[in-house]
């Protein structure tokens, strides 16, 4: 099944992903906030992104960093108002910026008053309730009713988040709290995510990223029943906002496309081999994977111990999936798992991570403070449930941005135990105010190749691509007409390529790479881009 048309601004997007409570701090409590990204819309219209997206920022208990919701038209008095998101819209407007925000689509918070009432009243369907058996016990992953309401409720993540009925796909006699896709919770569940979606698309953002798209309906083989929900969804939004983007965290563009989204993110889990698609290419550290998730040298690895076939064959097979290229999104890393600097890659690297990122047809999703090379930070206290295992800590990827010299990296001008996260402590941590005035950065380099992409049409989504060498370098041509060549080891590379029409070209951004009529040779870290 191919999947229908999308925006069209939407193939040419350069996302950049907003954690906002560690954004910028505009009231100075120590929590960034709406305002404070206003402020700094300026900088990333200099960079060069087009798109950005906001974690959640509705009204919330943050026992999840926002990811429990209590209201889903409010903004949550930390961030500011109704009136702040307006402003940023309109702001980011003006400087060729569009706003995607978080909906968070399959559970609420246990506060949000939908659930508070479900607890009281057993005739209420908004959430899947079961009674307890003969001897007491509920049904597994179940947890114990906080209200009037005997039994309990089932969470779709922590227990603070009550999953939203949105149906069973299949009936079982042995479970009979198990309701059809069209009862009337899982009806009215469905309504009230166009309420939601029509309130903030009417306020000018540009549409949303859909949290755990692929947890709602229960029981669903092949996720078909979820398709189907998501498709009747698109349908309503392509009627009454047309330009309006869908992207889902889903983790499996081929199944998540052709059931109504516009694009989908290789992440670390989803799909039929649980992210192994991302974590190949460059997800090695082990600090925001799971323990059960196998490990494997990545292709960005400095020992050149990694394959980019485990990623290329599912960027191929996805393409094909869903009919064609533009629907799949790479990110450079995001909230929930380590950023593109962790330990062990190094600094060194991330140059020609980015020529990787920013030549290939996927849409780029840039991190926030990725651009500079902040870094994941250990050993932080679990904050707002950023703790999900004993090795996995999702905090080291939340500390503030890290924008000048000035106390808090100029974050904030709260004092230093007030931040929401501490902030990195390394004396010669990167920070924006340096990186730009000083053109050989890794700041200018992101800048540089973002207009790259968006003035030659060749690196886009849509232009071909041809994989001349998928070993140490990667080598592949972009619109016939572009040369890359990426070297992410520590160590000199060369590949003898025996083609005529590379005899003879010209060099448009280089490090450490020379190509002869014969080879191709790569220093350490080095990266190419070459006009044929």
């Amino acid at each position: 099944m191919s999947a229908s048309p999308a925006p069209d601004w939407l193939s040419e997007a350069v996302l950049y992903q907003i954690y906002p409570q560690s954004f910028a701090d505009a009231n100075g409590d120590g929590i960034g906030d709406l305002p404070g990204i206003t402020a700094r819309l300026d900088q990333l219209a200099w960079l060069g992104v087009n798109t950005v997206w906001l974690n959640p920022i509705f009204a919330s208990p943050m026992r999840d960093a926002g990811y429990d919701i209590a209201d889903y038209l409010r903004v949550d008095p930390r961030y500011g108002t109704e009136q702040d998101l307006v402003d940023l819209v309109g702001r980011a407007r003006e400087v060729g910026i569009r706003v995607l925000l978080d909906l968070v689509a399959g559970h609420t918070s246990d506060q949000h008053p939908w659930f508070q009432h479900s607890a009281a009243d057993p005739a209420d369907e908004r959430y899947v309730w079961a009674e307890a058996d003969s001897s007491g016990a509920l049904p597994p992953g179940f947890v114990a009713s906080p209200g009037t309401r005997v039994g309990g409720y089932l969470p779709n993540f922590f227990d603070c988040q009550p999953a939203l009925n949105f149906g069973y796909a299949r009936m079982d006699p042995a479970e009979p709290w198990r309701l059809p896709v069209d009862a009337d919770g899982p009806r009215a569940n469905r309504a009230a995510l166009r309420e939601i979606m029509d309130h903030w698309l009417r306020l000018g953002v540009s549409g949303f990223r859909v949290d755990m798209a692929a947890s709602l309906v229960k029981d669903d083989a092949g996720h078909v029943e979820t398709g189907k929900l998501w498709t009747e969804l698109r349908a309503w939004l392509d009627a009454e906002h047309p330009r309006a983007a869908l992207l889902s965290e889903w983790g499996d563009p081929a199944v998540s496309v052709p059931a109504g989204f516009h694009a989908d993110f290789f992440l670390q889990f989803g799909g039929p081999s649980d992210g192994r698609a991302l974590r190949s290419l460059w997800h090695l550290n082990t600090a925001t994977i799971r323990e059960d998730q196998a490990e494997e040298p990545c292709y960005f690895d400095a020992e050149g111990r990694g394959t980019a076939k485990t990623f290329l064959a599912a960027y191929h097979e996805t393409t094909a999936a869903v009919g064609g290229p533009g629907r799949i999104v790479l990110p450079t890393a995001n909230h929930d798992f380590a950023r593109l600097h962790c330990d062990p890659r190094p600094a060194a690297q991330l140059p020609a991570a980015f020529a990787f990122q920013l030549t290939f047809p996927t849409l780029p999703a840039i991190y926030y403070g990725d651009e500079i090379g902040m870094r994941y930070v250990p050993d932080l206290p679990d904050t707002e449930g950023s703790v999900l295992g004993p090795r996995y800590n999702r905090a080291g990827s939340r500390t503030p941005m890290q924008w000048d010299a000035s106390a808090n990296a100029g974050f904030s001008d709260a004092a230093a135990d007030r931040l929401y996260l501490p902030i990195d402590p390394d004396p010669d941590r990167p920070e924006v105010a340096g990186q730009r005035a000083d053109d050989r950065s890794l700041l200018h380099h992101v800048r540089d190749l973002i207009a790259l992409r968006r003035e030659h049409p060749e690196f886009g989504v849509y232009a071909s691509l041809e994989v001349l060498h998928d070993g140490y370098p990667l080598v592949y041509l972009r619109g016939g007409r572009f040369l890359v060549v990426v070297n992410p080891t520590g160590g000199a590379v060369t590949w003898q390529h025996g083609r005529e029409d590379l005899g003879t070209v010209r060099p448009v951004r280089e490090t450490g790479v020379r190509v002869s009529g014969t080879e191709i040779v790569a220093e350490r870290f080095g990266y190419g881009i070459f006009e044929l």
